[in-house]
C-alpha cells in the first residue's frame, strides 16, 4: 500500500514538472515580429507641389464716378448678370458746383454785360455788311446793263463783280462774329449758373429726358461681382462704386507657392484642382509664373518666401457647379510623372549608412536590402535598383527589427 502511494505522488510530481517545463518552454520561444507589410509595384507615379489657392476673375471691371457728384442708390446685387452698354448698374447726378463769392459773382455779370455790349455791336456790324453787300449786288447788276448797251467798260464790270464778293465775304465774317459772340455770353452766363437753377434744370431736362442723373451702363458682359457703395451718397470723380467680371470666360486660379517649390513648376504644367466643393476634381495648367517673391508670414509666424503661381482652367465652365470669385480650392501641379515607375510607400525607406534601405520579406524572414531610390512624393518612392515587382518589404521598420527574424503580418482587428 505504501508502495503503491509512493508511485502515485512520483507521477503527479513528474507531471508537474513536464507541465511547468513546457510552459517555460512556449513562453520563452521564438515568436515572429508582427510587422505592416506592402507589395513593390511597378505602375504610375506622379510627384506633385500641394497648395491652396483661391479663384479669381483675371480681368475684373470696376465702374467708378465718372463725375464728383451724388450717387443714387445701387438696385443691382451681386450674382446678377449684365449686358455690356445696355444694362444701367448706377445712377449719379452731378455735384452742384461751389458757390460764388462776391468777387467773384461781381467779375461774372461784368463778364455777362461785356459779352451781352459784344454781341449788339457784332448785330450792327451785321446789318452794315448787309447793307454793302446789297449795295454792291445792285452795283454788279447796274454795271452789267451798262455793258451790254456799250455805255461803260468791261473793267468796270470786274471792279463791280470784286467789290460784290468782298461784300459777301464780309457778311459772312460778321455772321460768324456773332456766332463767337453768343457763345461767349453763354459762357460768361454759366459762370452764374448754380444747379438748383430753373435755367439750368431746362437745360438738363431738355439734354437727358431721364433727369438730372447719368447713367452708368454695364462696360461687358458679365456678373456683378461686388457693389462696393450701395447706399445713396455723395462721391468724388472716380470712386468706385462696383466690380464686374465674367465668371464663365475669364476665372483662373492663384496660388502663393514657396519660392522652392515654384523653382520646380514650369509653365503648361498639367494642375489638378481638388477640395472645391464639387464631385469631380476639376483640371488646369500653369499659366504663368510670376518672376518675383514676396515676404509672407504663415499661421506660425515663419517668414517665407512666396511666389504668385497663375493657373488656367482646362475643365469647361458648366463642369464647375457655381464656382465663383474668391473661392478657396486646393491645387496639386503635376511637376513629375512617369508611367511605368518601380514603386513602393516612403514608409518603408530608412537610411542605412549613406544609402537609402528596405527590410525585405523573405521566407518569412527579414532581409536588408540597399536600393538607389528616385522620386519622392511623401507617399510613395520611386525605386530605381534593388528591388523587383512583387516583393513585399516592411512598413515603418522599427529599431528592434534586424535581419534574419522571423516575422508575421499583421492583422487588423
Amino acid at each position: 500500500m505504501a508502495r503503491q502511494q509512493r508511485r502515485s505522488r512520483s507521477f503527479l510530481t513528474l507531471v508537474t514538472a513536464l507541465g511547468v517545463a513546457g510552459f517555460l518552454a512556449y513562453a520563452f520561444w521564438p515568436r515572429p515580429m508582427l510587422v505592416d507589410m506592402a507589395e513593390v509595384v511597378q505602375g504610375r507615379m506622379v510627384l506633385t507641389i500641394d497648395e491652396e489657392g483661391r479663384t479669381r476673375v483675371k480681368e475684373p471691371y470696376v465702374v467708378s464716378s465718372p463725375v464728383a457728384g451724388e450717387l443714387q442708390r445701387v438696385t443691382v446685387e451681386p450674382g446678377e448678370v449684365v449686358e455690356r452698354g445696355k444694362t444701367v448698374v448706377a445712377q449719379m447726378r452731378p455735384a452742384n458746383p461751389s458757390a460764388l463769392d462776391v468777387r467773384t459773382r461781381e467779375q461774372a455779370h461784368a463778364a455777362v454785360t461785356a459779352a451781352e455790349a459784344a454781341l449788339r455791336l457784332a448785330h450792327a456790324d451785321l446789318n452794315a455788311a448787309e447793307a454793302k453787300r446789297d449795295f454792291a449786288e445792285s452795283e454788279l447788276d447796274r454795271a452789267g446793263k451798262l455793258v451790254e448797251r456799250g455805255v461803260t467798260s468791261q473793267v468796270t464790270l470786274q471792279r463791280a463783280e470784286q467789290e460784290a464778293r468782298v461784300a459777301r465775304a464780309n457778311l459772312d465774317t460778321v455772321s460768324a462774329a456773332i456766332a463767337m459772340r453768343e457763345a461767349e455770353l453763354a459762357n460768361a452766363r454759366a459762370q452764374l449758373i448754380g444747379f438748383d437753377d430753373a435755367a439750368l434744370g431746362a437745360v438738363l431736362s431738355e439734354r437727358n429726358p431721364e433727369g438730372y442723373s447719368i447713367p452708368l451702363r454695364a462696360p461687358i458682359d458679365g456678373t456683378i461681382l461686388k457693389v462696393i457703395q450701395k447706399s445713396e451718397t455723395t462721391l468724388p470723380a472716380g470712386a468706385p462704386i462696383l466690380e464686374i467680371g465674367d465668371i464663365e470666360g475669364d476665372l483662373e486660379v492663384m496660388a502663393e507657392l514657396l519660392s522652392s517649390d515654384a523653382v520646380q513648376v514650369q509653365t503648361g504644367d498639367r494642375v489638378i484642382i481638388t477640395n472645391w466643393g464639387g464631385a469631380r476634381d476639376l483640371v488646369g495648367i500653369v499659366s504663368r509664373i510670376d518672376p518675383y517673391g514676396y515676404t509672407k508670414h504663415s499661421a506660425l509666424g515663419v517668414e517665407e518666401q512666396r511666389v504668385q503661381v497663375i493657373i488656367q482652367f482646362e475643365t469647361p465652365s458648366d463642369k464647375r457647379e457655381n464656382l465663383g470669385h474668391g473661392y478657396r480650392v486646393e491645387v496639386q501641379i503635376v511637376v513629375w510623372e512617369r508611367e511605368d515607375a518601380l514603386i513602393v510607400p516612403s514608409a518603408a525607406l530608412f537610411r542605412h549608412g549613406d544609402a537609402w534601405a528596405v527590410f525585405a520579406v523573405e521566407e518569412g524572414r527579414a532581409a536588408l536590402r540597399e536600393v538607389e531610390a528616385g522620386r519622392n512624393n511623401g507617399r510613395e518612392a520611386e525605386i530605381l535598383s534593388g528591388l523587383e515587382p512583387g516583393a513585399r518589404v516592411v512598413l515603418f521598420p522599427s529599431a528592434e527589427l534586424v535581419e534574419g527574424m522571423k516575422l508575421a503580418q499583421r492583422q487588423l482587428d
